[in-house]
């Protein structure tokens, strides 16, 4: 009873197969307040960069609007209209263009690119106002409402404090000059816009840290949905089976053509045993055609004798070239002269073999 409700509740940690399909789903953490934070203060320093260009438009559309006032008619109107588009869009274009790009950017920092069209098919059960009202005095709305209503608040505390300690400088205004005035306020909205950003790029990252645990702990799978997500990734065990036996009746036919071609087989003596080919007249140098631990090691160790090809035991060497030489791969620099004193000892018994005139010994001694 206790394993069944352990596997009914959702304890352990969403795999990384399930959270793919949630961001193939659009289903990400993702946090507005952070967006929001960091296109206010893209917003902020577009205005310092093109405010210039901005204002003197404006100052050349009034200057324009009331340098003929003797017509008002159809005639005078259009070209000024026209006028008044055409500046007001060159100063403002660029404005809004990079504040799309930083929006995009602000969500790309949060869950990288993610394309989802069925995100902007649209859905009509939203539009179902009872819904929706429901939604708004649930318990879940609640709860939001809450917390935008108290980061409102901070932030209205931030800025009233702010503007507070300001108060005598901005009641000595008056007693400024026009420059000097203008010059004042934008020092005060500079200073309020950063501590207002920072305040809101703090709520941001508390809200996104936030959204990431929320989201991690929806997607929370059971013991079971586990093993069944492994089982599935695994396949049927008897066709892993099947695809097991497969793959070493390949591997014992590989062995079975290239064993025969070896020139000597290095073993350790009983769990490894490589095939090493050599010819002078062809080859750099030594190469592995062959390779196996335990049960292939065994089959390789069997052909060997069946075909006549040599078996000598090096334990160090034969541990060496299994872990850092693939099969079809040259023998290593580092392994040139252990190798060597291998080949050297099985040319030296194969001539002594054939002074004899008797067969060349199979099982070499270490």
């Amino acid at each position: 009873m206790a394993e069944m409700g352990d596997m009914g509740e959702k304890t352990e940690p969403p795999s990384s197969k399930r959270l793919e399909e949630a961001r193939e789903r659009g289903e990400v953490a993702r946090s507005q307040d952070l967006a929001a934070a960091i296109d206010l203060f893209g917003a902020f320093v577009l205005v310092l960069i093109f405010g210039g260009g901005l204002a003197q438009a404006m100052f050349i559309m009034l200057r324009r609007c009331l340098e003929d006032q003797s017509r008002v008619d159809l005639e005078s109107l259009l070209p000024l209209g026209k006028a008044v588009l055409i500046q007001t869009g060159a100063a403002t274009l660029p404005i809004l263009g990079l504040l799309c790009v930083i929006a995009a950017i602000a969500h790309v920092m949060q869950f990288g690119l993610l394309w989802n069209v069925g995100a902007l098919q649209p859905r009509f059960d939203r539009l179902n106002p009872i819904k929706g009202f429901g939604k708004l005095f649930s318990k879940q709305g609640m709860v939001k409402t809450t917390i935008h209503s108290g980061k409102l608040i901070v932030v209205t505390a931030v800025g009233y404090l702010y503007l507070r300690g300001c108060a005598q400088k901005i009641i000595a205004m008056p007693m400024l000059t026009a420059g000097g005035a203008w010059m004042l306020i934008g020092k005060l909205a500079l200073d309020l816009a950063m501590w207002l950003f920072l305040i809101m790029l703090a709520m941001g990252a508390i809200d996104f840290m936030l959204q990431r645990r929320r989201h991690t702990q929806s997607l929370r799978m059971t013991k079971q949905e586990v093993k069944e997500e492994r089982r599935n990734m695994d396949g049927d065990p008897k066709v892993k089976g099947q695809r097991m036996r497969l793959a070493r009746e390949i591997t014992r036919q590989r062995i079975g053509a290239a064993v025969p071609k070896a020139t000597v087989i290095v073993t350790n003596p009983t769990h490894f045993s490589i095939a090493i080919q050599y010819d002078q007249e062809t080859m750099k140098a030594p190469k592995v055609i062959a390779k196996g631990a335990d049960e292939i090691a065994f089959t390789i160790r069997h052909l060997a004798k069946a075909h006549g090809v040599p078996i000598v035991e090096r334990a160090p060497l034969a541990r060496a070239l299994y872990r850092h030489v693939n099969v079809g791969q040259e023998v290593r620099p580092e392994f040139y002269e252990a190798v060597a004193e291998v080949l050297a000892y099985v040319y030296r018994l194969e001539r002594e073999a054939k002074a004899r005139n008797t067969p060349t010994p199979v099982a070499l001694a270490a």
